[in-house]
């Protein structure tokens, strides 16, 4: 079956799309990836969901058009594979994830089911939520799919707006583990947009500048930092306005100094959770990996190699769209995509609701 996987992550940089073939059922999955495209959301689209991660005052009004705002988007960079996606899954636009009780993605998926004229999976969270589990992290079972390799105990880490981790120890999905460690571009992202970027590109401000690691000892007492497995978390726990002392820097001093932070925090859930299990190699993936800085901080951190997706073959930005068009696939054929021990859930649910595309009409 040929899936269009679209994945729009808490970074809300845009969306990435991947089509990829996807053959067999666990646990002999095969795959091809067919193609792959990005687009950054309009100046004007990323305003509004960032006032809508960040709490900001929105009327019911402004959260309705929102929504459908990011289903036509979707739609829009979807409608050239139209005759070709046999069916898609949308990851959503995550606005609010706050377990055990609450998660929510916009983007309406009716206009991606009509622009494909193919069936669209979407809702993935509740699903698992429901069943006693975070809605988080979803990708470890894809991740083990795609990626486990027997006699390699291997971790798949993605650095988006949060920093998540899925450690493979081979091909049993009884070893897997799988959490967020915290921040991951978020809190750098806020840092550069108060110098006018929407980034740190290549980690090159954070060069620049100096880590007060007074405040990095600060804030790494964060109760999240000390809590283990299994466990989720979002920008609504991570934002600048929550680092006590955060208001005293500025520039490159304060991206320096949130880099060296999220460095630690990743280092530490390794420290603390994966390597006393042993650890051969991580893989990265995401638009941290590009963030040379914040690269060479894990890298030296680790005792392990540490490559991207790019220098293992495999592309950065097509983990997580692939993932979901795996979750979509596997929810499709109506078997179970999640492994609740990764997110406590009781038992392992069939995630994902089901919109049609309209049939009829003239």
């Amino acid at each position: 079956m040929k899936v269009l996987g679209l994945m729009s992550g808490t970074s809300a940089d845009g969306v990435d799309l991947v089509l990829v073939r996807l053959e067999r059922q666990p646990p002999r999955l095969r795959w091809e990836l067919l193609e792959r495209r990005s687009a950054p959301y309009p100046e004007g689209l990323f305003a509004r969901v960032r006032q809508a991660q960040q709490n900001r005052v929105l009327g019911p009004r402004d959260l309705a058009h929102l929504h459908h705002d990011l289903g036509r988007f979707y739609a829009e960079l979807a409608a050239p594979f139209r005759g070709r996606a046999e069916l898609a899954a949308l990851a959503g636009q995550t606005v609010w994830h706050e377990p055990p009780g609450v998660t929510w993605q916009l983007g309406e998926p009716s206009w991606l089911a009509e622009a494909l004229a193919a069936p669209v999976v979407h809702d993935f969270r509740p699903a698992d939520l429901a069943a006693g589990g975070e809605g988080a992290p979803l990708v470890p079972y894809p991740d083990l799919l795609l990626y486990g390799e027997a006699g390699v105990r291997r971790s798949i880490h993605n650095l988006g707006g949060i920093s998540n981790l899925t450690y493979l120890p081979g091909r049993d999905a009884v070893g897997v583990l799988a959490f967020d460690t915290g921040p991951g571009n978020c809190l750098i992202d806020e840092a550069a947009a108060r110098m006018g970027e929407r980034y740190d590109a290549g980690g090159q401000i954070a060069a620049e500048g100096k880590v007060d690691e007074e405040l990095v000892e600060v804030w790494f007492n964060h109760a999240y930092l000390r809590r283990p497995p299994p466990k989720s978390t979002g920008r609504e726990v991570w934002r600048l306005e929550h680092l006590a002392f955060a208001d005293r820097l500025e520039g490159a001093d304060l991206v320096a100094t949130v880099t060296a932070f999220t460095v630690r925090t990743i280092v530490a859930a390794y420290r603390d959770f994966v390597l006393p299990r042993g650890l051969d190699e991580v893989w990265v993936a995401g638009g941290g990996a590009k963030n040379r800085t914040l690269m060479s901080g894990i890298r030296s951190g680790l005792g392990v190699p540490v490559r991207t997706f790019d220098e293992v073959g495999h592309d950065p930005m097509a983990r997580e769209a692939l993932a979901f068009a795996v979750l979509g696939y596997l929810r499709w054929l109506e078997l179970p995509n999640v492994l609740p021990h990764t997110t406590g859930a009781r038992r392992a649910a069939v995630a994902g609701r089901v919109t049609l595309p309209a049939v009829g009409g003239t």
